[in-house]
């Protein structure tokens, strides 16, 4: 079995990971690169795959850095099933369409730009039309149930503990009368997370694709979340100023109207505060929400029946349409405004950054991860001066971030969920983070954990071999397996060294330099 690494790899966006077994070509998500100028540039490419030869697709949860190409994939040729959970699909069904119609804005306003400048116009990666098509390829799977996809390849959802229908993967393949099993985490969440269950306890795997968002972080202040929250609002509101948060539509933006509804039944947040959802994407993923009260857990279970809704607030009000969204950009202060993208990269709360982020009596809480290259993670990381819309922008209102909004496990998280294993598998890769973090989280599996870890980088393959039996942790043990772990150490650092420099000279068509460069190590080699 070949499994290439096509996306979330050395960075947190675009997972596709694209598998061949002796019988079937499959594909575990299909999300959008986002970030620096490069890695979005991949959205506009051709697959390294033929899409049409891909059997079928399995997504692991709604977020658009996992399923945001499929209508891309679709558009290009394939034509098998897409299998997810139930919240996923209907996730899917208004994420899809809404980031289709934010790329033709997009694209709309470069054209106008580029034909001014009497340059040639672009596309969309994909329309609107082009999503709604691709929705009718999907189909849900029961969560826990095994559940047999094409010959010799069979699968499990199990609760991913990240977001609403999020999954880990069980896969068993045979091939060669052999059985091999992976584990493909998606995103963990971390445990105690409010409305969603805690992620499964997997106990076996020959293999692990890991995510490693969170590598070389520990979240603070997770145990006090609510208290944070309710300290930004009343310095906030202090201030005078509008209180801004960009939110993730999908689970970021419930996690906070959960914490709402807590401070409210507690009577500590003023209501005489209004807050606004200003996303209709927001609003219809909580509907979602609202609805698949089967993937709840206990304590908001409770909360239902007791006859309160934990997603509801009187004070709580929505601007689904544009003129209701362009009213809020005159609001002064008292407000709470959650508005969509939670990387600042798109969306209404650039318009809200816009007409907000000069304001020194403003607050902008940002309460999920900002990936490297985006406007969010410009502003966290200090800058001064942002261009929002073609137009420079002062940072001069409060930055503020709470970090245990988290949807990720952490640094330990990650390992407490790993050793819950109770046969060591024999590798793992980490996928789904940046390098400084993966190389942190690697070497600490390396020395806990004690198997082999690899990072792959993009378009990176691997034969992943059944054996007859797995290797217990207890055998893992001396001095000779230190000195495997070194060897195999040295040979990833040299490995990707040699892939760095294939990459930028095969980008820059430098090939004479790049072959002599290869001549050059194969005879230091042999």
């Amino acid at each position: 079995m070949k499994i290439s690494f096509l996306g979330a790899t050395r960075t947190v966006t675009g997972s596709f990971f694209v598998i061949d077994t002796e019988k079937t070509r499959f594909a575990v998500d299909c999300g959008l690169f986002q970030g620096p100028k490069e890695i979005k540039e991949r959205n506009y490419k051709e697959f390294v795959v033929d899409p049409a030869s891909i059997d079928f697709l399995i997504l692991t949860h709604a977020h658009i850095d996992h399923i945001g190409l499929v209508p891309k994939l679709c558009k290009h040729g394939f034509r098998g099933p897409i299998f997810c959970s139930k919240p996923t699909q209907e996730l899917a069904s208004i994420l899809l369409p809404d980031s289709a119609y934010i790329q033709e804005c997009e694209v709309e306003r470069k054209n106008r730009k580029l034909k001014r400048a009497g340059k040639l116009l672009i596309e969309p990666i994909y329309t609107v039309d082009d999503a709604l098509e691709s929705l009718k390829q999907f189909r849900y799977l029961q969560q826990d149930e095994i559940v047999e996809l094409a010959p010799a390849v069979k699968i499990r959802l199990r609760d991913a503990g990240h977001i609403l229908g999020s999954t880990i993967i069980e896969m068993w393949v045979e091939e060669n009368g052999k059985a091999l099993k992976l584990v493909l985490t998606g995103d963990l969440g971390n445990s105690n997370q409010p409305i969603i269950k805690d992620p499964t306890i997997i106990e076996d795997a020959d293999y692990i694709i890991m995510e490693s968002t969170y590598g070389n972080r520990f979240h603070k202040g997770i145990h006090n979340r609510l208290e944070q929250l309710n300290q930004v609002i009343k310095d906030s509101m202090a201030k005078g100023g509008n209180l801004i948060i960009p939110a993730f539509a999908v689970e970021r933006t419930q996690d906070l109207l959960y914490d709402l509804n807590q401070l409210y039944k507690n009577g500590e947040l003023d209501p005489s505060i209004d807050i606004y959802i200003d996303s209709p994407l927001a609003i219809a993923a909580t509907e979602i929400f609202e609805k698949h009260i089967e993937y709840y857990d206990y304590e908001a279970s409770q909360i239902l029946a007791n006859g309160d809704h934990p997603l509801r607030l009187p004070n709580l009000k929505v601007a689904l349409s544009q003129e209701e969204s362009v009213r809020l950009n005159r609001v002064q202060g008292n407000t709470i405004i959650i508005s969509a993208s939670g990387m600042c990269d798109a969306g209404r709360i650039k318009h809200h950054l816009k007409h907000n982020l000069w304001r020194p009596e403003c607050t902008i809480l940002f309460v999920g991860y900002q990936a490297e290259g985006t406007l969010g993670r410009r502003i966290v990381d200090g800058e001064k001066l942002v261009r929002i819309h073609g137009e420079q922008v002062a940072v001069k209102a409060d930055i503020r971030s709470i970090e245990a909004y988290s949807a990720h496990a952490d640094q330990a998280g990650l390992i407490n969920w790993l050793k819950h294993f109770i046969t060591a598998p024999k590798g793992i890769f980490l996928v789904h983070g940046e390098e400084q973090g993966q190389q942190v989280l690697a070497e600490l599996i390396r020395n806990e954990i004690r198997v082999p870890v690899h990072i792959p980088d993009w378009m990176d393959e691997f034969i992943l071999t059944p054996s007859d039996r797995v290797q217990p942790k207890t055998e893992l043990m001396g001095d000779e397996i230190s000195k495997a772990l070194l060897a195999e150490q040295m040979y990833l650092e040299l490995r990707t060294s040699l892939h760095n420099l294939f990459k930028e000279k095969w980008l820059a068509n430098d090939y004479d330099e790049l072959i002599e460069k290869m001549k050059k190590i194969q005879t230091a080699i042999h």
